[in-house]
């Protein structure tokens, strides 16, 4: 299916009544009924039938927008492989370069050196037993080669890559090295090749979704499971600290792509809604009816709490803005310890009018008491 957006012509900000109209639109314009010459109307007036369903439905829009924004990175994170890759080859093929013309320097100052003295032993620079950094230094200078033994000791990490193209610019007496910084990289590139070392694999990107809890699982912090789009199935375990719109990251469950470290999977945590509980922070809020008599006389009541039933004092003279408070009847924190249960009272009245209660009410509205 082609992309729904695109087919009712809608932008991906659009809401619910645009791609209504949207979808309307189309329909009358494409409708079979109006285009009898046109064979492909009915599969047209299918397709954005078929768009509209996805995009008119939150969950299913959501869940095709999750997969669309995956592919999206999936495909630039490829094309940004084959640009490292075509990058490399260059390097590689620049680092192979430059080994010849040090090889071919080497021997000439080794000729050199042999015609001048035969019989003088060869222990100076331009030996055959030069390592890859004396070279350059004898080449290039002290600075490149203090340069690449740097990069060669990074075993190629971004960081470390990072930190010797600072380095190149300036050097700690501000004068700058004999190499520019692409120099050092290709020569640094090739101490790396020669020593067997090659740089660290790039981190594909962190993916994001949501898992659905209840209050009784993050009280037992039971088991989660969050099912990907490639059709993975992650479980993980809810810790104490956890609650409403906390992100837990699960370190290398993400994206897996081919040539790069797989990425991280970041949950953040939604609580299923509950009629009984709202949860703020660490404590739960639960709604608690009383009759106006209650209210104004006191009385006991009983509660819902995740533990079952509690009994509870009403004060007198207890308004619908006033709270009971129950300690430790929340969630648990990072301590270890429990939120609290806030219980709000909220006054109801009679199913029925009663004639007794309306007229002692009238009363006291014009300042008369019985």
């Amino acid at each position: 299916m082609r992309d729904p957006y695109s087919v009712l012509g809608v932008k991906h900000n659009a809401d619910a009544t645009e791609i209504k109209s949207a979808w309307r639109s189309k329909a009358k314009t494409l409708h079979p009924d109006h285009n009898q010459d046109d064979p492909s109307a009915a599969s047209r007036f299918a397709e954005i039938g078929q768009a509209y369903e996805v995009l008119k439905d939150p969950e299913r829009r959501k869940r095709y927008d999750r997969a669309a924004e995956m592919q999206q990175t999936i495909l630039q994170q490829r094309q940004a492989a084959q640009e490292a890759a075509e990058r490399a080859k260059a390097t590689k093929a620049n680092a192979e370069k430059i080994m010849e013309e040090l090889a071919r320097a080497n021997a000439r100052r080794a000729q050199s050196q042999a015609q001048s003295s035969q019989d003088q032993p060869q222990n100076q620079s331009g030996s055959a037993g030069e390592t890859p950094e004396e070279v350059i230094e004898r080449i290039f200078g002290a600075a490149a080669a203090d340069q690449a033994r740097a990069q060669g000791q990074a075993k190629g990490s971004a960081q470390a890559a990072g930190d010797t193209a600072e380095t190149a610019k300036v050097d700690p007496n501000g004068e700058k090295p004999p190499l520019p910084v692409m120099a050092v990289d290709l020569i640094a590139s090739l101490v790396r090749r020669i020593r067997g070392t090659s740089p660290a694999p790039e981190k594909a990107p962190d993916f994001s979704v949501d898992a659905i809890v209840t209050v009784e699982d993050l009280l037992k912090q039971s088991w989660v499971t969050v099912k990907l789009s490639d059709e993975r199935e992650v479980r993980f375990a809810l810790e104490k600290g956890m609650t409403e719109g906390q992100v837990v990251r699960l370190k290398g469950q993400g994206i897996k792509l081919a040539g790069m470290k797989p990425g991280d999977l970041l949950v953040t945590l939604k609580v299923a809604h509950d009629t009984a509980f709202r949860i703020e922070g660490f404590d739960l809020r639960t709604v608690l009816p009383i009759s106006l008599e209650d209210a104004v006389l006191g009385a006991e009541a009983t509660v819902e709490t995740p533990e079952g039933n509690h009994s509870i004092t009403i004060p007198a003279w207890s308004g619908s803005d006033q709270t009971i408070r129950l300690i430790g009847f929340g969630l648990y924190n990072e301590a270890g310890d429990r939120g609290d249960l806030v219980v709000e009272l909220r006054i109801i009245l009679w199913e029925k009018p009663n004639e007794k209660v309306t007229d002692l009410m009238r009363h006291m509205r014009h300042g008369l008491y019985v």
